[in-house]
């Protein structure tokens, strides 16, 4: 193949460049579509304008004739090359040429800063194994492929794999070198149609796929990544041509907060790479942690310039921080250069869950990182066998034919073996010893060589595949049938690159290991990981153990399967599960209360508010008890509230029963000794009658009493206050018509005056009725309009934890009136028996009335505050004692004098006695 084709991009990419731009502006003219969420406009903004104007410079550089360069040699419209890649490339010819992008070493060198001279003589460094076995991966799979006679027959694939030496301008520029070639000059007459590159696998990091997909992707070419799992790579209107066989970071992002909410790690650290996949994984891990509880510590990012003191910074962070757990979303070379300076400060605390970049690289799991790494947890691209490629990997031999066609093989037989190949050793070789060729590579014995964990590798050799099956189907298209111009069918000896990306978007084949594969409308493959637990083994060395699984399919969010028995926890946990809190869960009977200025899952545990409990361990939130529930001490559970009222069982109760009963009896006791001796002068002078009718309300008024204890009914609410009032009205209208009688008796002095015709017995009866019967007729209304009714008081609103029963008036103004016109007949009463004093001692019980109506007045104006004042079931307390107080007042105010005349001093109990001085 004539290398001269090289520079026929100049007409493809013209045309490509009207046909992008008259795409570009009808997309305009129907409108934007919103970008993934995840993006950043400015950075994107920036980073596009950036590309564009490298990529146009680039052009420009390429094809403008030699002469205005001032470079010799070149005919007419001839182009010049200005500079070439500095990385080596494995090339081998076919009838479509698949490339690849690798990072064979992951040190590029510094770029020419002041753009005066090309740089000579410039190499990359630091060779990686593991992307050396990508790369034979995929001459693995091409030849695999070419040995098939049903997947492609009569066509043989050719493959250019470059270096990308893990840097973004070395990347871009090993992509251009595929697409235009690299040829010093060429001559426009030997300018074709179609690139020598077709379609490109790679690249391994987020950022360079970024960079050249941006490049490319105005011309068609297509990308198939391996390893960018950036979840800005998803938007199809930045990226039409980007496909990759590695899932999204959207999905390792879910799958990460899935598996910290199922841990209960609610207190994590953040680190990332200072680059595209580690920054958009963590922008997305948090997005999937919002409103999930989960709080971050800290968000620190590794720097790619080496910064020791920042990655001291960084680690002194981790160290000193509570959070145990330490997501780090970084590829393996920034992961290398955090742990390295986690091992040096001998951190052994914490927990490491690892992102898909480096959870299985061997370097990372050495035994000197094993003490603070071990039980470090991990997302893994799914594993795969891949039969023949264990063998494939060792054929390698340092021979002639070898190194000819490979200029990697060198740099990585040194590295594998510790020696040179070459007769002079520079500086870093000098301490090498010499190779003796005799070397032979065992399967598994190096990180290039095993094949126990094909992840990347495998994603490599699917997307080889689904090239070949995107090929395919174009060659079973059928003239007239194609979905081109016309119904036309593809060339395949003059592919283009937006029929490739057609025939791409279609591809659905089983892979040889078996598993079923296809891209879906971003260009993702179905989302599979395996999680990854550390293991160390008896020989001091890691084993990466598969313990568990998360699948995640379009629009689902995802499931997560982990045995727990298989797990081994870091941190020095053992068989636990590590502990990553800001702040202990709050027991029962408690709740959070948010620290000021501090995330939210820093708090200080309060308990619950009286009627408030917290029945389980870390409750934001107290639930108020229902009604005629109370908190129990410890607030952890509802009980019922203690239903309150004055009962027979309390000692109140007793005691007041008691002192009632002993009244009522006392009354008995003076009603029977009067109706004994009434007989006798001294019962005779005091109206027997209304000594009875007295005795006999005084014994009502001891028993009513009684009615207010227990529990409050609507039957008892009303006797309690209607029987009181009327048996005390009863009872202080006897006593008026006797103050009354004696007055008048005492009084008549006029001679032939006969006052006492108007208080016989007949008409002091009647008034007696009569103002009992007044007051009969206020409860008779009061309980027709409001009769008093029981009621509760208490729980949430009252004062404390219990349920009051007791008797609600109903009428304050009806009750009022019983009150008040019991108090205006006792005030008569009382001011009748004040005028009265005087009057002769054997004859007179003034004195006796008017003494207990002073206690009667007395208990019952002091008895006003202590019932508006007492609580609950001492409101009751309160109105009984003064029921007694003044009961008993006058009882031994009146009778009490007389029973001791009757009883002890009989002898006084005579008319002639009584009748003296």
């Amino acid at each position: 193949m004539a290398l001269g084709r090289r520079a026929a991009q100049m007409a493809l990419s013209r045309r490509a460049a009207q046909a992008s731009l008259g795409r570009r502006a009808a997309q305009a003219a129907l409108g934007r579509r919103a970008a993934q969420t995840v993006w950043a406009d400015g950075q994107l903004r920036r980073r596009w304008v950036m590309c564009l104007c490298g990529w146009l410079w680039l052009l420009y550089c390429l094809h403008v004739p030699g002469s205005v360069w001032g470079l010799d040699g070149g005919g007419e419209g001839a182009c010049r090359l200005i500079a070439k890649p500095i990385s080596g490339s494995v090339y081998r010819a076919g009838d479509v040429v698949i490339g690849g992008l690798f990072p064979i070493h992951v040190e590029a060198p510094l770029p020419e800063q002041e753009f005066r001279s090309i740089k000579e003589n410039s190499t990359c460094t630091i060779f990686y194994q593991r992307a050396y076995r990508w790369l034979q991966t995929m001459i693995f799979a091409v030849e695999e492929i070419n040995r098939d006679p049903a997947l492609l027959p009569n066509l043989t694939l050719g493959f250019l794999a470059s270096d990308t030496c893990l840097s973004e301008g070395t990347t871009l520029g090993a992509a251009l070198a595929m697409v235009t070639g690299q040829e010093a000059s060429v001559v426009g007459t030997e300018c074709g149609t179609t690139p020598e590159v077709a379609v490109i696998i790679g690249d391994a990091r987020s950022s360079a796929s970024i960079v050249v997909a941006q490049t490319l992707g105005p011309f068609d070419l297509p990308m198939v990544s391996y390893f960018a799992s950036c979840a800005c790579l998803s938007d199809t209107w930045r990226y039409p041509s980007f496909f990759r066989t590695v899932p999204s970071d959207a999905f390792q992002a879910r799958g990460m907060a899935r598996l910290l909410r199922q841990l209960g790690w609610v207190w994590v650290g953040l680190v990332s790479g200072d680059d595209d996949y580690g920054k958009f994984g963590v922008q997305l891990l948090l997005q999937e942690l919002q409103g999930s509880g989960l709080c971050v510590a800290y968000s620190e990012v590794i720097p790619k310039v080496g910064s020791q003191r920042r990655i001291r910074y960084i680690v002194d962070t981790i160290r000193g921080s509570t959070a145990r757990v330490v997501v780090t979303f970084a590829i393996t070379k920034d992961a290398h250069a955090l742990m390295e300076e986690v091992v040096r400060q001998n951190i052994t605390d914490k927990q490491w869950i690892a992102s898909e970049a480096w959870v299985t690289d061997s370097t990372l799991s050495s035994p000197e990182n094993l003490p603070s790494l071990a039980g470090t947890i991990g997302f893994a691209l799914k594993k795969a066998d891949i039969p023949g490629l264990g063998t494939f990997l060792t054929r390698l031999h340092p021979d002639g034919n070898y190194q000819k066609s490979d200029p990697f093989l060198k740099s990585m037989w040194e590295e594998m073996f510790g020696c040179s190949l070459g007769v002079e050793l520079s500086m870093t070789q000098s301490s090498r010893r010499q190779c003796t060729g005799s070397e032979v590579i065992g399967e598994g014995e190096s990180q290039y060589a095993d094949v126990s964990q094909l992840r990347a590798s495998y994603n490599v050799y699917k997307a080889v595949y689904a090239i070949a099956y995107a090929i395919q189907d174009m060659m079973a298209c059928r003239p007239g049938d194609g979905v081109f111009n016309g119904g036309q069918c593809p060339d395949i000896r003059k592919l283009q690159p937006s029929q490739i990306v057609h025939y791409l978007r279609g591809v659905n084949f089983s892979t040889p290991v078996g598993e079923s594969f296809h891209f879906d409308m971003n260009g993702d493959p179905p989302a599979s990981y395996d999680i990854i637990n550390w293991h160390v083994t008896p020989e001091g060395t890691a084993e990466f153990v598969q313990v568990g699984h998360f699948l995640s399919s379009d629009g689902s969010g995802g499931q997560i399967d982990i045995d727990m028995d298989k797990v081994v926890w870091g941190g020095g946990s053992g068989d636990e599960v590590p502990v990553s809190v800001c702040s202990a869960d709050c027991p029962p009977g408690t709740r959070h209360a948010v620290q000021k200025g501090k995330p939210v899952c820093c708090f200080d545990c309060l308990s619950c508010a009286e009627g408030e409990i917290s029945n389980t361990t870390g409750s934001v939130e107290c639930i108020r008890c229902p009604e005629r529930f109370w908190s129990n001490p410890d607030r952890t559970a509802c009980i019922p509230q203690l239903v309150d009222f004055l009962s027979y069982s309390d000692t109140m109760g007793v005691i007041l029963s008691v002192i009632s009963v002993s009244g009522a009896t006392l009354t008995a006791g003076a009603l029977a000794t009067f109706l004994y001796h009434r007989h006798t002068a001294l019962v005779k002078a005091n109206n027997s009658e209304l000594s009875f009718l007295l005795l006999l309300s005084l014994k009502l008024c001891f028993l009513c009493a009684l009615v207010f204890i227990g529990q409050p009914n609507p039957w008892t609410c009303m006797l309690r206050h209607t029987l009181f009032g009327i048996s005390f009205v009863f009872c202080i209208s006897c006593l008026l018509s006797r103050t009354v009688v004696v007055l008048v008796a005492f009084r008549a002095t006029l001679p032939g005056e006969n006052l006492m015709r108007y208080f016989s017995p007949t008409q002091q009866r009647m008034g007696i009725s009569l103002c009992t019967l007044i007051q009969v007729l206020i409860c008779v209304l009061w309980l027709a309009l409001a009769p008093p009714q029981p009621a509760e008081r208490g729980g949430r609103e009252g004062r404390g934890p219990r349920v009051v029963l007791e008797c609600e008036v109903g009428s304050v103004v009806g009750f009022s009136l019983v009150l008040g016109y019991i108090g205006l007949l006792a005030s008569l009463c009382l001011l009748l028996a004040f005028l009265a004093r005087k009057l002769p001692d054997n004859f007179n019980e003034a004195k006796f009335i008017t003494f207990s109506m002073l206690i009667f007045c007395a208990v019952w104006i002091s008895f006003i505050p202590a019932y508006v004042s007492s609580p609950g079931k001492y409101t009751v307390a309160v109105e009984i004692f003064a029921i007694l107080a003044s009961s008993f007042g006058l009882l031994f105010c009146l009778f009490a004098p007389k029973c001791y005349i009757i009883l002890l001093r009989p002898e006084r109990n005579t008319k002639r006695h009584m009748m003296s001085k």
